[in-house]
C-alpha cells in the first residue's frame, strides 16, 4: 500500500500557501489542493478494493493517511508552554515558532477520556471517514465556496479568509481557516466587545460582524473552509469545538484536560445547545461526556443531527 500518500512535498507546499495567502488566488490553491488529495484518494481506493482486506488492515491503512501531517512533529519540532503565560504571549510564541516550522503546545492535565487511546481500530476508521468525507464535500461544494468568496470580496474590504490560533489535539496550536464574517482586524476589538462576559465569548449583537457575515453565520457557511483543516489532520468532522485562546485559557483546573481532544467541525455541544449554553464549565462537561461515551455511531448520529440544525440556523450568531 505504498501508493497511499504521494507527493508529500507538493502537498506541504500547497498547505503552506493556504496559510499565508489571503485573496481570490487562495481559492485557486484550494482547488489545486483538492485535486492533489483526490489523486491520492483514487490510488488509495483502487488498492483498497482490489484486495480482500480485513478490518484491522483497513484501520492500519487509515492511520497512515495522516502520516505526512504528524511525522514532522518530532521532539525538536514543538515547544510546550504553560497556559498561564497568557493569550498575548501565546500568540507571539505561536507566530514566532511558526516562522521556524515549529509548533506550540499547551501543557495540559492528563486526559483519560480520549477514545483514540482505547479504541484504536474504531478511531482509525473514523479518521479514514473524515479524510474521504471532507474531500467529497469540498469537491461537491466547491462552486458554493467560490461564490461565497466572491460575495465576501465584493461586500467589504479585507481578506476572504480568517485565520486564528485554536487549540488542537494534545494542546497543539493550529490556525483554523474560516470565511471572514467580520470587519478587518476585528480581533483587535475583541476584548473591548466582550468585556465583562464570563462565559464563552459569543455576542449575538456583535458590531464587528458584516451584513453578509451575519447571514453566513446563521447557516454556518463560514465554517466550510475548516474542511481543509480536516484534510490536514488538524480537525475531525465531529469532535469538541476548537476553542480560541481567549476561551481555552479560561477553562478552570482539571477541565483543561478536555483541550487534549481532537477538535471537530461539529459536535455534541453544537447540536444540543450551541449558543444557548455558554457557561464554560457546562460546555466542558458536555465535551468530556462525549469523549467518555464516544463510538462511531455517536459520531454518525451527530452528523445527521447537524444537517437540520444548520438549515434552521439553530443557536447561530
Amino acid at each position: 500500500m505504498t501508493g497511499l500518500v504521494v507527493d508529500k512535498i507538493q502537498t506541504a507546499k500547497l498547505t503552506e500557501r493556504l496559510q499565508v495567502t489571503d485573496s481570490l488566488e487562495k481559492v485557486a490553491y484550494m482547488v489545486k489542493f483538492c485535486k492533489l488529495i483526490l489523486k491520492q484518494s483514487r490510488l488509495f481506493l483502487k488498492k483498497l478494493f482490489v484486495r480482500d482486506l480485513k478490518l484491522p488492515q483497513i484501520a492500519a491503512i487509515a492511520a497512515r493517511i495522516f502520516t505526512f501531517n504528524t511525522s514532522k512533529l518530532g521532539d525538536n519540532s514543538y515547544v510546550t508552554v504553560d497556559p498561564e503565560v497568557g493569550e498575548a504571549r501565546l500568540k507571539r510564541l505561536a507566530n514566532s515558532y511558526e516562522a521556524r516550522n515549529k509548533c506550540v503546545s499547551l501543557k495540559l492535565p492528563h486526559a483519560s477520556e480520549l477514545p483514540q487511546n482505547d479504541k484504536v481500530v474504531s478511531w482509525s476508521l473514523k479518521r479514514l471517514f473524515d479524510w474521504l468525507a471532507a474531500l467529497t464535500i469540498l469537491m461537491v461544494l466547491s462552486p458554493v465556496m467560490l461564490s461565497l468568496a466572491t460575495i465576501i470580496s465584493l461586500n467589504s474590504k479585507g481578506p476572504i479568509f480568517f485565520h486564528q490560533w485554536r487549540v488542537g489535539e494534545n494542546g497543539r496550536l493550529f490556525r483554523i481557516i474560516k470565511f471572514r464574517t467580520m470587519i478587518t482586524d476585528a480581533d483587535k476589538l475583541h476584548h473591548l466587545v466582550m468585556s465583562g462576559q464570563t462565559g464563552l465569548h459569543k455576542c449575538e449583537d456583535d458590531p464587528r460582524i458584516t451584513s453578509v457575515g451575519r447571514w453566513m453565520r446563521k447557516y454556518s457557511l463560514d465554517e466550510l473552509p475548516q474542511l481543509f483543516n480536516v484534510l490536514r489532520g488538524e480537525m475531525s468532522l465531529v469532535g469538541p469545538r476548537p476553542w480560541a485562546l481567549y476561551d481555552a485559557l479560561r477553562i478552570s483546573g482539571s477541565g483543561k484536560r478536555r483541550l487534549n481532544s481532537l477538535p471537530g467541525v461539529t459536535g455534541a455541544w453544537q447540536v444540543s445547545a450551541r449558543s444557548t449554553m455558554l457557561d464554560l464549565d457546562a460546555v466542558t462537561e458536555c465535551d468530556l461526556s462525549y469523549l467518555r461515551n464516544w463510538t462511531i455511531w455517536s459520531d454518525l448520529k451527530i452528523l445527521l443531527m447537524t444537517v437540520p440544525k444548520v438549515l434552521s440556523g439553530f443557536g447561530a450568531f
